[in-house]
This record gives C-alpha cells, structure tokens and sequence, in this order.
C-alpha cells in the first residue's frame, strides 16, 4: 500500500497579509501586492499553546478611568492645530503625506521653528536632504532657532541615538521610506522597513509622551506609500494636498483618534515660505465687479464654509457637436445642469459652446453647487450680469426642483457675514422661479430685455 505523501510545508509568507506558500512568488496571491512574500523563519499558525503571564498592571473598571482630556500643546500653527483638533497630543504619532513638491517639509519646518520659539527643543530628522540644504530653507523661510536641532540620518539606530542625546519635546522624521533599521533586511522603503522603523518609533513617542510627526510618501494614485499597517500604527493621519498651479495648500485628517476628521487647514504657499490663511473667502472670489456669467455658491470644506465664485461662458456654435469644457467642477453634472436649464427653464443651449470654471483653482465637488453653475450659465447666455451681492445654494433635480442641501444654516450665516444681502436656495421651489427671483434682484438700468 502506497503510503500518503507529505502535505508542504509553507516556507514562504506575505509579510502584508500572511498568506502562505510553498515556493517563492514575485506577487502575493491574496493581496496582490509586489516583493512582499519573504522566507518564514518559523512555521505559522497555532503549534504550541502560549503559557498565561500574570500582568504587571491590573484591569481596571470603565467608571474608573479618568475622563479629563489629555493636555493638548500648540505646534505655533494655528490651522495644523485645527486639523489636529486644538494642537499635538503628548506621545501621538501623525502621520503627514502629501505629493512630491507640495511643500510638506516646509510646512514641518515652520511648526519646528514655532515650537522650538514656544520653548520646546525640536529635534527635526532629514533622511532626504543634508544639513546644509534644511538650514538654506529655514533661512530663507525664517526658521532659524536655537532650541532647533536638526540631523542627517538615515538608520534608524543612529536616530534612537540622536533621540537620547539631545531629548527633544517634539521628533519630525522626514520621512520614513528613507529610514532603515538594520535589524530588517531589505533597503529602505520596502514594507518589512517601514513596518519596523514606524513601530520602532511609536513605540519611542508612547514610552516617553513625545510627540512623533512621520512625513510619508505617496504613490502616483494618492495613497500612502508602503503596508497599510502604518496608517492603522499611528494615531493621526493627514494629507497635505494643492495645486502646483497655485499657491493654495490644504491640510485635512482622514483619521484621528483625539479629534475630528472634518477640518481643513488652510495655507498660502510664497517665495519666503508658506503662511497661513484663516479666512480664506476672498481666495475664491473675482476683484473684478459682477459680469455676465458670474454667481456665487458657498462650499464645505470640512467644517469651514468657503464662498466661490463660478463663471461660465457662452458661445453660438454652428457645430453638430457644441463643446462643453470644465474646469475645477464635475463635467457631468455640468451636463446635467445643461439639460434642466434648456428643458425646465427654456433656455436653449444646444447651439452654444459651453465653458465652466471656478475661480482660484478650487474644485467643487458636491451638489450644492448646482444652482449657482445654472444661474452663472444662464447670465452668460442672456449676457445680462447676476446681482452683485447674491449667493445661489441648492442641488438640481431632473425635475428642475432645488432641494436642500447638509448645513444649509451655516452656508446662509457665512453668506450673511460677507455682506452677501440676497441668498437663492430650497425656498425657491423650481429652477424658473429661482431665476425669476434673481431677476427681480436687479437693480432698475436702461436695458430692457426680457428676463429669462
């Protein structure tokens, strides 16, 4: 009789998500991600039960625990501290992520210098850039302090070292796919290596209550580079984004376990380095007075009500195909809105060459929008201007009905306080009578064609 061959054994394992194989594969066939199965050094699962150890600490009653809220420090930088929900946690870990060029070290090096001027020793670690390089941008930017340590390294026992020599109130890495711990093999970047360096320093920032802020890459789809175990490691988690095209920067969380998700901090990037932005209204408004094919909607970004200007141009075209080109809106939604305006409100446009865009670069997103891309478009096709002080708040329907849009009380009390006197939304009712309200909004002048 034959005897059963051996099952085999699972030499090799993902070191992402833990699935096992026989033989070595470029491609982890679970979760699909490259070079990230490794020779397992041990066998895996459950072979051996784990013998209990009597805790060093005692569990303790929910109703025991003391509620007050962990004493909060400033970084100097009011909108950091407003996405960080009122300032950096002692012993938190965040997480900061951004596109190459978007200005992450210089934000850094500004909340280092703010610190170090606030009395807290810095310790600002650059495994990308040399000593000379960091110190030329914070003379440029103004962020030269004695209190500012600044270090070249990137093993990440060399970093431990630095840690214990100078005892800083505040670590920035910078960033961790340059840092490598020699313990791992591997070069720097790969998931074993950044797994190990970001656990290495966390565990640091919870045994000392010093606060940790990682600069971490991103790939070409927006994610954070590197396993996805890092974003689950640290406590704080925020993306730093803008255009290239301007000078606009955006802070926002997308987690944080002492705060909110939904602020955004706003920044002006300039030649002498990047400033803050409190009220960032006039941002996103024309300097230039109301004209044809021009209205205003107010915008959320996070928690803060934005007004933006949205302008739109109109062209006859003799084209069996009229263009429709956008930009800083959803082009379908542009569609969309096309459609009702020549379908519920009677205003042909089949024939014209349809422009869209938003001032400063901003992108509007949500529906709220709606109305006033159908109040700007319709001022342009009757080339008459919409009134200097009015706001258009609502989302479309096919039906040609404005609906109500989430925080509809705090767009109308931002509008209120820029002086904005007339403000069109839900109360409207339909899409004809909201551009009938616009009309009567108009002051008397010697032109008398017909409203829309």
């Amino acid at each position: 009789m034959a005897s059963r061959r051996p099952a085999p054994t699972a030499a090799f394992r993902c070191t992402e998500c833990g699935w096992t194989t026989a033989k070595w594969v470029g491609r982890c066939g679970e979760c699909q991600q490259w070079g990230t199965v490794v020779e397992a050094a041990t066998q895996t699962g459950i072979t051996a039960s784990v013998t209990p150890i009597a805790p060093t600490r005692s569990a303790r009653r929910i109703t025991e625990i003391d509620t007050r809220e962990t004493p909060r420090r400033s970084s100097g930088v009011g909108e950091f501290d407003r996405v960080l929900g009122g300032g950096i946690v002692p012993g938190a870990a965040i997480l900061l992520s951004g596109e190459p060029g978007v200005g992450k070290s210089t934000l850094l090096l500004e909340v280092a210098a703010q610190s170090a001027r606030a009395g807290r020793r810095v310790l600002y670690v650059s495994a990308e850039e040399s000593l000379g390089q960091v110190r030329l941008r914070a003379e440029r930017t103004g962020a030269l302090h004695d209190e500012l340590y600044l270090a070249s390294e990137t093993d990440l026992a060399t970093t431990l070292g630095h840690i214990d020599d100078v005892r800083p109130d505040l670590l920035i890495v910078d960033s961790v796919q340059t840092v490598s711990s020699g313990l791992i093999d591997g070069a720097a970047g790969q998931p074993s290596q950044v797994r190990e360096v970001a656990s290495t320093l966390i565990r640091v920032a919870k045994e000392r209550d010093l606060p940790v802020v990682i600069v971490g890459h991103v790939t070409k789809d927006g994610q954070v580079a590197g396993p996805r175990i890092l974003e689950h490691l640290v406590d704080v988690v925020c993306h730093f984004e803008g255009d290239r095209q301007t000078s606009l920067r955006f802070v926002r969380a997308l987690k944080n376990r002492f705060g909110a998700t939904d602020e955004v901090g706003c920044f002006d990037m300039a030649g002498d380095g990047i400033a803050e932005v409190p009220d960032p209204s006039a941002l996103f408004l024309s300097t230039r007075p109301s004209e044809p094919g021009t209205c205003v909607t107010v915008a959320l970004e996070g928690r803060r009500a934005l007004p933006v200007e949205v302008q739109a141009l109109t062209l006859h075209t003799s084209a069996p195909n009229p263009r429709r080109i956008v930009s800083g809106v959803d082009g379908a939604r542009v569609a969309m809105v096309l459609a009702v305006l020549e379908k519920r409100a009677g205003i042909k446009l089949s024939d014209q060459d349809v422009y869209v865009s938003t001032v400063g670069g901003v992108r509007l997103t949500e529906p709220a929008a709606d109305l006033a891309i159908a109040l700007a478009i319709a001022s342009a096709a009757a080339e008459r201007p919409n009134p200097a002080k009015l706001a258009a708040i609502g989302e479309l329907s096919l039906s040609g009905e404005i609906r109500r849009v989430t925080q509809h009380d705090q767009r109308r009390s931002e509008a209120a306080r820029l002086g904005y006197k007339a403000v069109i939304d839900a109360s409207a009712g339909t899409l004809r009578d909201a551009l009938n309200q616009r009309a009567r909004h108009h002051a008397p002048t010697r032109d008398d064609r017909p409203d829309f």
